[in-house]
């Protein structure tokens, strides 16, 4: 079977399963997701054992140690992604609700809230992705078709070994969650054809994939963006606050799409918190690519390009720049931002005003951490993504983002 039509099947199979999980009651639902839970809590070893052999690969493809860090799971990562699945039967069903009104000839109209139907993923690297996709869309009532990165092909299948496993034993169809297993750039392109196969199209990954789904997809997208996050600390910031956020924001996971890649810092305190920035990034071996006042004050600092404050590095490497003012610092972000994640650190409330209001990113923050910039942190529980676009839904992706709404209406022999 050549692969379009392997894929055509495959979403097709997704497609007719969607009826049943569309139709099953919140209690069966959350009780799915328990036995997925168990599920994957249970394949540990198998799961561990396929992941190695990703490691392996991706070790020996020269893949770097930040990226080998998300790539990599272990028994404690295993339970924490269980426990995530278990957290997400405890969310309000996205399903029950509903608005009823009455119009002046009598008609009852309800506006339901409905699953989005077959949710297609296309993602990279992150393991994790396929059980927080594939429990996010059962919880919501839909179907997912996965097509992960050649990166972690083996853990992947695995989990979603498991899961189908669990859902089989709950009593429905297996294909609501469906891996394409080939992870050639040609499945790829295969599903973002799937118009009327599947109903939205959602990737999850570096800023080249999301690029190229948002450009040739003729399914749907939902456009989640690359993180090329900033940091400013005002003339006015505290300056312990600012390096405690600082470094949490750069150093604490810098492989993930709410690190800061570039840090600007007024030029009131670059000598003072540069250097202090430095010392405590020292230990992480963080290089710094810096503008001409920034490389005076840090004599390790290369000179900072163009192309460095548009980087996503998703690594232990940061850019900065000295700035005259919050306006020099708001413009430089609003040139180079992809709308996910800016921060300020000031005390000055008008500074912190203009910033949020000047800048069109999806999460915008005052003497916190861009790191917070996350379904689970925001109470929203796994997410599948961080919206980017402006229609439909921004931000982290919960449950509510993966429904749409109809309307039922009830009439007593009605015309118009």
């Amino acid at each position: 079977m050549e692969l379009y039509d392997e894929i055509k099947s495959l979403c097709l199979r997704a497609k007719d399963a969607s009826l049943g999980i569309g139709l099953a009651s919140e209690a069966e639902r959350n009780n799915l997701l328990c036995k997925i839970s168990e599920a994957i809590r249970n394949s540990a070893e198998e799961i561990i054992e396929a992941n190695k052999i990703d490691l392996e690969n991706a070790e020996a493809n020269g893949i770097g140690k930040a990226m080998l860090d998300r790539l990599m799971l272990n028994e404690a990562r295993i339970n924490a992604i269980s426990d995530a699945i278990l957290e997400i039967t405890t969310l309000p069903d996205p399903l029950s609700e509903s608005i009823h009104f009455t119009r002046p000839n009598g008609l009852k109209i309800e506006k339901r809230r409905v699953p989005l139907g077959v949710v297609g993923m296309i993602y990279e690297a992150r393991p994790n992705v396929t059980p927080d996709a594939a429990t996010l869309c059962l919880k919501s009532g839909n179907s997912a078709v996965l097509r992960g990165g050649k990166e972690a092909v083996s853990s992947n299948k695995a989990m979603v070994k498991a899961i189908r496993g669990a859902i089989s034993e709950c009593g429905f169809d297996p294909n609501c969650v469906c891996l394409i297993e080939n992870t050639t750039r040609e499945s790829a392109n295969v599903l973002m054809s799937m118009r009327g196969y599947i109903d939205v199209l959602i990737p999850r990954g570096g800023k080249g994939l999301i690029k190229n789904v948002v450009e040739n997809s003729n399914v749907p997208v939902i456009e989640t963006g690359a993180g090329n996050c900033h940091l400013y600390v005002d003339k006015t910031a505290d300056l312990k606050k600012a390096l405690d956020v600082a470094i949490n924001a750069k150093c604490s996971r810098p492989s993930v799409c709410n690190a800061i890649e570039t840090l600007l810092v007024c030029k009131d305190v670059a000598e003072a918190f540069l250097p202090m920035f430095y010392e405590a990034s020292r230990k992480y071996n963080v290089e710094f690519r810096g503008c001409d006042k920034t490389c005076k004050i840090l004599k390790d600092a290369v000179p900072a390009t163009d192309e460095d404050f548009n980087t996503e590095y998703d690594d232990y490497i940061i850019s900065c720049k000295v700035v005259d003012d919050v306006y020099e610092a708001v413009n430089h972000i609003r040139k180079y931002s992809t709308g996910h994640s800016e921060a300020i650190i000031t005390e000055d409330m008008a500074n912190a005003d203009y910033f949020v209001k000047a800048i069109d990113s999806c999460a915008l923050y005052v003497n916190a951490s861009t790191r917070f910039t996350d379904g689970g942190e925001f109470g929203l529980g796994a997410e599948i993504g961080i919206s980017t676009q402006k229609l439909h839904v921004r931000g982290p992706m919960g449950l509510n983002a993966l429904t749409s709404e109809k309307y039922v209406i009830l009439g007593n022999g009605h015309t118009r």
